[in-house]
C-alpha cells in the first residue's frame, strides 16, 4: 500500500484537521500564498479574513478561551508576522494556546534582508511558549502534532510556526503520514499533587480560622470549576476570583467576595490582608493582587497550587508549594479531606465569615443603581453594565478591552459559569475586545455575545466591524463612551492634580452609531438616563444584527475601589474623599 504523497501546504492542512481544527483565523500574502491555495481546496477547516494580524490573533484567543479548544492564526512575513506580535504577547500573559502559523521568505533568502523579511521567532521568542522554524516539509506533521501538544498541555500558552514559502511549494510531495503518538523526553509537565504536599495542605486547611480560597485564570484552563464549588462547599470557605478566573466559582453564590485586587471589592482586598490562610489556585500572585508584596497577608500561612513550577513562591514565599494541575490537585485535596470529615467543622469559620459579611455591609459595591438616578442627570457607567447584566439575565458572554470599562464590568457583572468573561488581563491590550468576540460567536454562533468596551478602545481594532459583517457576526458592543482615556484621566485625576496630559479627545471623536451604519450595522446612541433601558432591550432584540450601543456616560466618575500603590491590600480609594488609610 503505497502512502499518500503530498506538498508542504498540503500536508499543513490536513495535520491541521489531524487536530481537529475547525476554523482558523488570518490574512494573505506573499509568503503564504501556497498554504491559502491548500486552504482553497479543501472543505472540511473554515477561515474567517480578518482585516488586520492583530485581530486575528485576539479572535482565535478568544476562540480558545471561551470554547476551551486551540485558536489557529495564519500571517504572513514582514509585517504580517509584526502585527501579530501583540495579540501573541497577549495570549503568553493569559496562558491560551493559540498556534500562530506565519509565513516567511524562501529559505535561501532568509538572512539576506529580502522583501517582507523578519526574524519572527527572534521577534517572538520571549512571548511565546515555543517556535519552531519548519526546514522542510517532511517536518511538518510532527511539528504540527509538537505544537499543539505544547499549546495546551502544562501551562498552555501560543506556539509560533514559521514556515519559508519554499517549504510549502506545490511542485514538491512527499510521502504524508501522522504521528499517533509523541513523546518529547524534555518536556514533561507535571499534571498529579505530590502526596505529601496534599497532606500537608488538607492539615493546614482544616486548622484555618480565617481562610480565603483565592483563585485564578488556572482553574479556568484546567476546567475545574466543579472542584473548586465542591471544595469550597466541604469547607465553607470564602472565595475571591482574580480578574482572569471570574466564573471559576459562581458570582452569584453566598460564598463568594467578589473579585480581589486592585479594583477589587472591600471585603475581598480586607479578607486576603486579615486572613489566616490562603489557598491560592492557578493565580500567580500578580502585582495587581497583591500591591506591596512586603505588606501582602503577613498573618497568613500560604498554599499554592499552579501547574507551572516557575509560578511558585517567585513574588510571594509560600508555605505549601503544590505542582499540578488546578483539577487534579483540587480533586486529591477533595479526597485527602473527606478521609478527615470527621474534623471538619464548618461553623469554626462563622466568626470569620460574619466579618466578612460586616465588610460588606461597610463598604460593599451597590448593585441596585439602575433604580436610583443620578444627580447631575447622566449615565453612570456602572448603570450600564448593571443594564446589561438584567438584560442578558447573566447568560452573555462577556468580552472586555482594557479600562475603567473593563474594571466595571468585573464588578458588576456577576458570572456564573466559566468562559464567559473574555478579557485582557497580564498584558492589558486595548483593542482586544471586538476581535475576541468575533472569535467566541465564531465558536457558538447561537449565543449572545457582548463586548463592553470604550470609545478608546474599540477605535484601535474598529476595522473588524468589516469582518462582522462579511460573517454574520451578530455581537453587540457596549460602548462606555466617557471621551476620554478613562483609567489614564483617572490617575491624572489623583496622582497628577487633575492634568490631563493627552488623555482627553472629545472634540474628534466620531459618531459611532454612524460609523456602524457605515459598516453595515445598526447603531443606537444613548444619552439620556431614562433612554438606558429601552436601548439595551431593543440591541438585544435584534438577535441577527451586530448592534453598536453608543452609551455617553459620566466623564468624571472613577472606578473604586482602588488600591494605593506601594501599600498593603486594607490600603484603599473607596471614592474620591475617602479612603481606609491616615
Amino acid at each position: 500500500m503505497s502512502k499518500e504523497k503530498l506538498s508542504g501546504a498540503d500536508a499543513l492542512m490536513r495535520s491541521l484537521q489531524e487536530e481537529e481544527v475547525d476554523l482558523i483565523f488570518g490574512y494573505p500574502g506573499g509568503a503564504n500564498l501556497h498554504i491559502y491555495d491548500a486552504l482553497f481546496n479543501q472543505q472540511a477547516v473554515k477561515h474567517v479574513l480578518v482585516r488586520h494580524e492583530q485581530g486575528a490573533v485576539h479572535a482565535a484567543d478568544g476562540y480558545a478561551r471561551s470554547s476551551g479548544k486551540p485558536g489557529v492564526v495564519f500571517v504572513t512575513s514582514g509585517p504580517g508576522a509584526t502585527n501579530a506580535i501583540t495579540g501573541i504577547a497577549t495570549a503568553h500573559m493569559d496562558s491560551t494556546p493559540v498556534i500562530v502559523i506565519s509565513g516567511q521568505v524562501k529559505s535561501h533568502l532568509i538572512g539576506t534582508d529580502s522583501f517582507q523579511e523578519t526574524d519572527m521567532i527572534g521577534i517572538s521568542r520571549p512571548i511565546v511558549k515555543h517556535s519552531f522554524l519548519v526546514k522542510k516539509a517532511e517536518e511538518i506533521p510532527l511539528i504540527i502534532k509538537k505544537a499543539f501538544h505544547i499549546a495546551v498541555s502544562g501551562r498552555p500558552g501560543p506556539v509560533v510556526i514559521d514556515i519559508p514559502k519554499d517549504v510549502t511549494d506545490p511542485g514538491y510531495e512527499f510521502d504524508y503520514s501522522y504521528p499517533e503518538e509523541l513523546d518529547i523526553r524534555s518536556y514533561k509537565p507535571v499534571e498529579e499533587g505530590h502526596s505529601g504536599q496534599i497532606r500537608r495542605a488538607a492539615k493546614l486547611l482544616l486548622e484555618a480560622e480565617k481562610p480565603v480560597i483565592y483563585s485564578g485564570g488556572g482553574v479556568i484552563q484546567s476546567n475545574a470549576s466543579q472542584e473548586l464549588i465542591e471544595l469550597a462547599n466541604l469547607l465553607n470557605f470564602p472565595v475571591t476570583n482574580t480578574l482572569m478566573g471570574l466564573g471559576a466559582y459562581p458570582g452569584t453564590d453566598k460564598r463568594f467576595i467578589g473579585m480581589l485586587g486592585m479594583h477589587g471589592t472591600y471585603e475581598a482586598n480586607m479578607a486576603m490582608h486579615n486572613c489566616d490562610l490562603i489557598l491560592a489556585v492557578g493565580a500567580r500572585f500578580d502585582d495587581r493582587i497583591t500591591n506591596d508584596p512586603a505588606q501582602f497577608s503577613l498573618g497568613a500561612k500560604k498554599i499554592h497550587i499552579d501547574i507551572d513550577p516557575a509560578s511558585l513562591s517567585k513574588i510571594i514565599k509560600v508555605d505549601v508549594p503544590i505542582v499540578g494541575s488546578a483539577k487534579n490537585c483540587l480533586k486529591q485535596l477533595i479526597s485527602e479531606l473527606k478521609k478527615k470529615k470527621s474534623k471538619i467543622d464548618k461553623e469554626k469559620i462563622n466568626p470569620w465569615l460574619n466579618q466578612i459579611a460586616e465588610w460588606r455591609c461597610q463598604h460593599g459595591l451597590n448593585h441596585n443603581m439602575l433604580d436610583k438616578p443620578t444627580s447631575n442627570g447622566k449615565i453612570l457607567p456602572q448603570q450600564v453594565i448593571q443594564s446589561l447584566y438584567k438584560e442578558t439575565e447573566g447568560n452573555a458572554y462577556v468580552t472586555s478591552d482594557v479600562g475603567q470599562h473593563q474594571m466595571f464590568a468585573a464588578q458588576y457583572y456577576h458570572f456564573d459559569k466559566p468562559r464567559k468573561w473574555i478579557n485582557s488581563g497580564g498584558l492589558g491590550t486595548m483593542g482586544f475586545g471586538l476581535p475576541a468576540a468575533m472569535g467566541v460567536q465564531s465558536a457558538f454562533p447561537e449565543a449572545c455575545v457582548a463586548c463592553v468596551t470604550g470609545e478608546g478602545s474599540i477605535q484601535m481594532c474598529i476595522q473588524e466591524l468589516s469582518t462582522c459583517l462579511q460573517y454574520d457576526l451578530p455581537i453587540k458592543i457596549i460602548n462606555v463612551n466617557n471621551s476620554a482615556l478613562g483609567m489614564v484621566k483617572q490617575w491624572q485625576d489623583m496622582q497628577y492634580d487633575g492634568r490631563l496630559s493627552q488623555s482627553t479627545y472629545e472634540d474628534s471623536l466620531p459618531d459611532f452609531a454612524k460609523l456602524a451604519e457605515s459598516y453595515g450595522h445598526v447603531g443606537i446612541k444613548v444619552e439620556n438616563p431614562k433612554d438606558l433601558e429601552p436601548s439595551m432591550k431593543e440591541c438585544f432584540k435584534l438577535k441577527n444584527k451586530l448592534v453598536f450601543l453608543d452609551i455617553v456616560v459620566d466623564q468624571d466618575e472613577h472606578v473604586y475601589p482602588m488600591l494605593e500603590a506601594g501599600m498593603s491590600m486594607e490600603s484603599m480609594w473607596l471614592d474620591k474623599e475617602t479612603k481606609t488609610w491616615e
